[in-house]
């Protein structure tokens, strides 16, 4: 009998670090592709901070949590190894939300074929949630103007690192907010953001009317904390906020207040929170507006690859901590 481990979610994260208490491995025995199915070897495993969302129990969110005793919920790349589905074929390259498992059985549905001569680093940073992520919320709810100011937090990661460059690419001043020297220097030096804010380093105000003279037009938010309320306070005219997360409120017992809804009114902005399940549909549309931008050398990326399935279980607190250095991924 043939086996692979698979790691099942079996408590919700509290205020603590997240780590294997939270999971259990468990070994499986490998199954057969049925009719009109197909399996999947998982070859590489994306982490995201989505996914301390989907552990917690909020049944109101926009997408079901995990089930306790379930498989970890997360998107992968693979190589189909068994195929009775008309369309796909053994050694076809494969993306989808195949879970914390090395492999997956499927009816195709929500699977995707991949370039076999794309890296699988690039694969997942750029072409999988990242970047349609990015575009959905820069592009399609941003609606940039040339000329206008940006500011992005979490800015070096991977949504906020292809947001920055996707706007200057439309020929906006972008600012970057990251935590620490080696990351806002790689914004500015390596992506081509005008200017990179340390939110460790203090002075945040100050910083910001340094930074951002003529206010801020559009705001991504994907991070909450302290600087938020400064960057809502300096938000121009018929600016506009695009919420795409609150790394920060994720494992908070009580979420931070926010700021003030008098500049609302005052400065008559519009602020919008977007989930990518809403708009997976359009995802051919949104690569074909990404695409042209990477091929054109504009987007560049970088991958914190971890090593084996079981590093997952305390990846992602690298996510509450900062610690990791652009796309999160595992290699199983």
């Amino acid at each position: 009998m043939s086996t692979y481990t698979a790691i099942n979610l079996i408590a919700r994260p509290g205020s603590n670090p997240i780590g294997p208490d939270l999971f259990e491995v468990v070994s499986k025995e490998i199954p057969q592709a049925g009719a009109g199915e197909i399996l999947i070897r998982q070859t590489h495993m994306s982490l995201d901070p989505a996914m301390i969302g989907w552990m917690s129990p909020d049944t109101e969110s926009y997408i079901p949590p995990v089930e306790l005793g379930a498989v970890m919920r997360s998107s992968g790349l693979g190589e189909v190894v068994e195929s009775n589905h008309p369309d796909f074929s053994v050694g076809d390259r494969v993306m989808g939300m195949f879970g914390w498992q090395e492999y997956a059985l499927s009816n195709g549905q929500g699977v995707n074929k991949i370039d076999a001569s794309l890296p699988a680093d690039m694969v997942l940073s750029v072409f999988a949630l990242p970047g349609l992520t990015a575009t959905q919320g820069l592009l399609e709810i941003g609606k940039p103007k040339a000329g206008e100011t940006l500011i992005v937090t979490g800015a070096a990661g991977s949504v906020g690192s292809i947001v920055g460059q996707l706007a200057k690419a439309e020929g906006l001043r972008v600012v970057g907010v990251a935590g620490g020297k080696e990351k806002c220097d790689w914004l500015v030096n390596e992506l081509g953001f005008d200017a990179a804010i340390d939110y460790k380093a203090g002075n945040l105000e100050q910083r910001l009317a340094e930074e951002t003279p003529n206010g801020i037009d559009l705001f991504f938010e994907n991070t909450g904390g302290e600087i938020q309320s400064l960057i809502f306070e300096r938000m121009n005219a018929h600016g506009r906020i695009v919420v795409c997360g609150l790394i920060a409120d994720y494992t908070a017992s009580k979420p931070a207040p926010g700021p003030s809804w008098m500049n609302l009114i005052k400065k008559r902005l519009t602020i919008q929170g977007y989930t990518m399940p809403d708009h997976l549909h359009k995802t051919p549309q949104l690569l074909e507006k990404l695409t042209p931008y990477v091929q054109a050398g504009k987007i560049k990326y970088r991958a914190h690859e971890l090593e084996g399935l079981e590093s997952a279980m305390e990846g992602l607190n690298y996510f509450l901590t900062g610690e990791n250095k652009g796309k999160l991924l595992v290699k199983l």
